[in-house]
């Protein structure tokens, strides 16, 4: 097997999802992430979509399974029913509106009622390149997050560089948590060799 087709096989793919009410900017973010683009005007999300990317994390090569969902109220039942095989769930609230930063605790909720026991969750406040009409401060996202028992970052889509230390932290996460289980499973195990191999078996 050649060092190319090695690599292919070794990938392994990590479900994420994204969750917030319409309009805080997960379209764009994802957009900035697997393309490299960004649009000043880009229509709201109907339902689900979905967008893949690999990514390079401590040497290892990453399949990311990205979900970009509604936040609309008439599409929420249908959101739910992506939750299943999610490793990680980033929480998107717009910094200039008050209302998608009160309305995180309806999704955090609705994580807990519906998601797998085993999924890593980030708070992220989006759009801060808007810093004339910030309302919601950076020590009020923090204490969201400390009380929700998750980490908190802000970024905005114009950034490619803060976009992608979104995600990247968020695999890093995921990878550590997996990589815990298994060790559980057996403690002798060397933890990369597990991670290579079975990332998902728990």
């Amino acid at each position: 097997m050649t060092k190319k087709n090695n690599n292919e096989r070794m990938e392994l793919t990590i479900k994420m999802l994204m969750l917030g009410e319409s309009g805080v900017g997960k379209t764009s973010l994802l957009l900035r992430f697997t393309e490299n683009k960004f649009f000043k005007d880009i229509t709201s999300t109907i339902g689900i979509d979905f967008r893949m990317k690999r990514m390079e994390f401590e040497g290892m090569m990453y399949r990311l399974q990205l979900w970009d969902t509604a936040g609309q109220e008439r599409f929420r039942t249908i959101v739910t029913s992506y939750y299943r095989g999610v490793s990680g769930i980033i929480l998107v609230y717009d910094v200039t509106s008050k209302e998608s930063f009160e309305n995180i605790k309806y999704w955090s909720d609705n994580v807990n009622k519906n998601a797998e026991e085993y999924v890593e969750l980030m708070l992220i406040g989006n759009k801060t390149d808007l810093e004339q009409n910030r309302v919601v401060s950076s020590e009020q996202g923090q204490m969201l997050a400390d009380t929700l028992g998750i980490p908190f970052l802000e970024t905005n889509a114009i950034s490619y560089e803060k976009t992608v230390s979104v995600f990247r932290s968020l695999l890093g996460r995921v990878i550590n948590r997996k990589s815990g289980q298994c060790l559980d499973k057996s403690n002798h195990i060397n933890v990369n060799d597990q991670v290579k191999k079975t990332l998902t078996c728990c």
